[in-house]
């Protein structure tokens, strides 16, 4: 039996202020060991592609897993497929996890899943800060949102935290750089996925502040290539794929299609992988992130990372074919997810700011 408080997933502020206050907020921490001793990622599957971290960093897989909305669910919801998710993708060789205090329920289920997997500490964990501060220059908020990242995940340090969408990004970018002196995480990251913020991660990228961009690249969206991916190349700085599939749209246009026979060329058996090993074969790629709630999906999505990946006339001849399929070009105009629905918490909160 599940414990009872296992899918609430919020601390309220006044609490977090009342035991920063009393001084006892390290005790409140379900972690072994001190705050600052980063956990130890897996090894990972000699079988699959992998792609390294910078300066010195952990090999990672090419693919990881996404969690925004898929893994979002209403406390008491059934969540035995999204516990089957995360089976399957740790047995598929998977260990980099992208989540954010911004997913509802999503960090409460990865770190329970994890550490009932007996793999928590051991897991890749890229998360997220999204906060302005009290007041101009203030961190507070993003402190007491660590605090609860850690509670919710059951981790003593994270390898990998963002600042997302540029939210605060002066102050934030320098709180990261302190959190990682610290050894509370390993690495500084930024992200956005909106196109019309890819030159400001470009320039942080150039600035060379940070080592991680979490950024989106897909088929159907590359923009990315002339600016963000060209200047982490060149800066060294990891870059994290998002939106791969664009949140099945890319699955929406190809619906009943077959995929075409130079598929076959590269062990591509399905249109996930199809997507997939397109972006991860792009040298800038450290790993793509999608997403999924379904167990039969995920293991398609991991055999993204076996076998060969397109050379770049190859990848032209991908991307020309997806190209000449109607509808492509009207893809950005669908709605997220295509006949799905993610009735989680930030569903039900975004249903309640729209009304009856």
């Amino acid at each position: 039996m599940e414990p009872a408080d296992s899918n609430t997933p919020f601390m309220s502020r006044r609490q977090a202020l009342k035991l920063l206050g009393a001084g006892i907020a390290s005790a409140a921490l379900p972690l072994p060991g001190r705050l600052s001793a980063a956990p130890r990622t897996a090894e990972v599957d000699p079988g699959s592609i992998t792609r390294s971290f910078p300066r010195g960093g952990p090999r990672v897989p090419a693919i990881g897993l996404g969690t925004f909305m898929t893994f979002d669910l209403l406390p008491g919801q059934p969540r035995d497929h999204l516990r089957e998710v995360f089976r399957r993708f740790w047995a598929a060789g998977g260990r980099q996890v992208d989540t954010s205090p911004l997913y509802g329920a999503a960090e409460t289920n990865v770190g329970d899943f994890a550490e009932s997997l007996g793999v928590g500490q051991r897991l890749f964990v890229s998360n997220k800060v999204w906060a302005t501060g009290d007041y101009l220059g203030s961190a507070d908020q993003a402190e007491l949102g660590f605090a609860q990242s850690q509670q919710r995940l059951w981790r003593s340090g994270l390898d990998v935290m963002q600042c997302h969408n540029l939210v605060n990004v002066d102050v934030v970018v320098p709180l990261l750089q302190r959190w990682k002196r610290e050894g509370r995480i390993k690495y500084v990251g930024i992200s956005h996925h909106e196109i019309e913020y890819f030159d400001s991660l470009t320039t942080w990228i150039e600035k060379g502040q940070v080592d991680v961009v979490q950024v989106r690249y897909s088929l159907a969206t590359r923009q990315a290539e002339t600016g963000v991916l060209r200047a982490a190349d060149e800066h060294g700085v990891a870059v994290m794929a998002a939106m791969p599939l664009e949140k099945a749209r890319l699955h929406q246009l190809v619906a009943g299609r077959p995929l075409p026979s130079f598929a076959a060329e590269l062990g591509i058996e399905t249109w996930s992988q199809y997507f997939l090993k397109w972006v991860i074969s792009h040298p800038a790629v450290t790993c793509a992130l999608p997403a999924t709630s379904n167990p039969a999906h995920l293991v398609e999505n991991m055999g993204a990372m076996r076998g060969p990946l397109p050379d770049p006339p190859m990848r032209q001849r991908m991307l020309a074919h997806v190209q000449a399929i109607p509808g492509f070009d009207a893809l950005e105009s669908r709605p997220w997810y295509p006949q799905k629905t993610y009735p989680g918490l930030v569903s039900a909160a975004l249903q309640e700011l729209r009304g009856p």
